[in-house]
């Protein structure tokens, strides 16, 4: 059998200023000149790669010897990648089949008309990607706008529809029976002793089920409890964001405590890191509907999830109430605790033993029943310094003004602001910038001072709770001074005979 011609049409989506396959097919059949041929049609398929069941059977055909030349439309209805065209012309030298492009006037069968193909190729696929750039340019645009850029609607919301500076989009608004159920959720979770798991049983008993009666899990519920959307967005929430990394889309100022706020990837965003976790390089944006979490409660309920994923309980956790705190200084690793059938019983061990770094911080032996009475003094230590703690064991948080939270936010802006000029400053811009931070940094303290005095006035005077659970320590079970540790503790660095505790209070 004498190979023949092979016309290859594609065409991704009908569309009035797209040409049909029926019409690619009519160019190509003149370029045969009545000779025989084989059509490869692939409908409902992108050029942006290879992956099309009549390309593939017509690349099996050349491989076969059946197929001479290869005739198209157009060079982008077979490839609009380099490189895959690039492979594809290989195979097509390999077994000595020519190109066409009809419409183009391209024949690899003429030096030039190889080399014009090639140049054309890399316009095409520049076309491609400068498209891609617009559309994404586009989405940043209108997202970083606070439009609804599509997408699932958050659970306690439903949409409506509205026009924001002339153009219509959607807003959300509270769904009432699903916006209960969040209301809940937050309240249960911002208690001390509440775990996903508990929430979860607690809806369940309630008999309250998710969308299309799916029942509660715990994965949904931290999605939910993560989601800023659900955020009155006030000054604290602009700081914690800010803290983690993200971009801060609005200036401070617009965080008064009402609206929402949407959380998108972000241009510069790492594709490799798990979006529901890490923030850095995340666009925070204001959004149009009415938050309604408030704030204190969206970050206690956000950072109680933060300090779960960072020192998660496991089975270990039982052996002693500091599973999870204790680290090594020489090698990162944190130190368990270990039993064992001598007298001691207890042990705590660098884990990073266990690996090949052999950590060098490892060679001592560290009794748990000693080490554990170390640090309960330095817990009543440390509760000796403080006048109160909160009535719920929680880390000390007092309401201040927005406004002076607000301002010192600002100042932190203006400040780096000045500081990236200062390489291409002459002398006497470097004088203004010198003046200018020294008064800022002066307001700042003022400011600071402020909040402080403002703090002081509001507790004092009050005792907390947590004193009673430290002063009754051996009547706890494992558990709740786990939990006592989680409030006081936040971290304690081993190295050698040294160490280090450090404190959330």
């Amino acid at each position: 059998m004498c190979p023949i011609d092979a016309l290859y049409a594609r065409q991704s989506l009908d569309k009035k200023d797209s040409i049909s396959i029926e019409n690619q097919l009519e160019f190509c059949k003149y370029e045969t000149r009545g000779a025989e041929y084989e059509t490869y049609i692939d409908k409902g398929f992108s050029g942006k790669n290879t992956n099309r069941p009549a390309f593939a059977r017509m690349m099996e055909d050349i491989r076969a010897g059946k197929i001479k030349r290869v005739i198209v439309y157009k060079l982008d209805r077979i490839s609009r990648s380099i490189l895959d065209f690039s492979n594809m012309m290989e195979i097509f030298q390999q077994y000595h089949v020519e190109f066409v492009s009809s419409t183009e006037k391209f024949d690899t069968s003429t030096p030039i008309g190889n080399a014009m193909l090639n140049i054309s190729i890399v316009f095409a696929q520049l076309e491609r990607e400068t498209i891609q750039k617009r559309i994404a340019d586009a989405y940043a645009t209108k997202s970083q706008k606070g439009y609804y850029m599509g997408g699932r609607v958050p659970y306690g919301f439903q949409l409506e529809k509205t026009i924001i500076n002339g153009i219509h989009t959607s807003v959300f608004v509270p769904e009432p029976n699903e916006m209960k159920q969040i209301r809940l959720i937050y309240q249960l979770y911002s208690e001390p002793d509440m775990t996903l798991g508990a929430v979860m049983r607690e809806l369940l008993r309630q008999g309250f089920t998710e969308k299309r009666g799916a029942p509660w899990s715990t994965a949904r519920i931290s999605e939910i409890l993560r989601n800023p959307v659900y955020a009155k967005a006030d000054i604290d929430i602009y700081n914690f964001f800010e803290s983690q990394g993200a971009n801060m889309i609005n200036p401070a100022s617009d965080y008064v405590g009402t609206n929402g706020i949407f959380l998108y990837k972000g241009i510069n965003g790492d594709k490799t890191k798990k979006k529901q976790y890490d923030l850095v390089d995340r666009d925070v944006v204001i959004a149009p509907h009415l938050g309604v979490i408030e704030s204190d409660v969206w970050l206690k309920c956000r950072l109680k999830i933060m300090k779960n994923r960072q020192s998660a309980r496991t089975n270990k956790g039982k052996r002693t109430w500091l599973a999870g705190k204790v680290k090594c200084k020489k090698c990162g690793y944190a130190y368990t605790v270990t039993r064992s059938n001598t007298k001691a019983g207890r042990y705590f061990q660098c884990s990073g033993s266990r690996y090949s770094i052999k950590c060098k911080g490892a060679g001592h032996t560290i009794y748990a029943d000693v080490f554990e009475d170390y640090v309960l003094e330095e817990m009543k230590k440390q509760l000796a310094k403080f006048q109160y703690l909160s009535d719920e064991l929680e880390e000390v948080t007092q309401p201040a003004s927005q406004v002076e939270k607000i301002r010192i936010a600002e100042i932190e802006q203006e400040i780096g602001n000045l500081l990236a000029k200062v390489p291409e400053a002459n002398k006497t811009v470097m004088e203004y910038i010198n003046r200018r931070i020294e008064e800022l940094d002066k307001e700042k303290q003022s400011l600071q001072q402020k909040l402080v005095e403002q703090s002081t006035n509001q507790t004092s005077g009050k005792m907390d709770k947590i004193t009673n659970y430290v002063a009754k320590w051996d009547e706890l079970d494992n558990d709740d001074k786990q939990r006592v540790a989680d409030i006081l503790i936040d971290r304690i660095d081993i190295d050698e005979d040294v160490i280090e505790i450090t404190w959330n209070i």
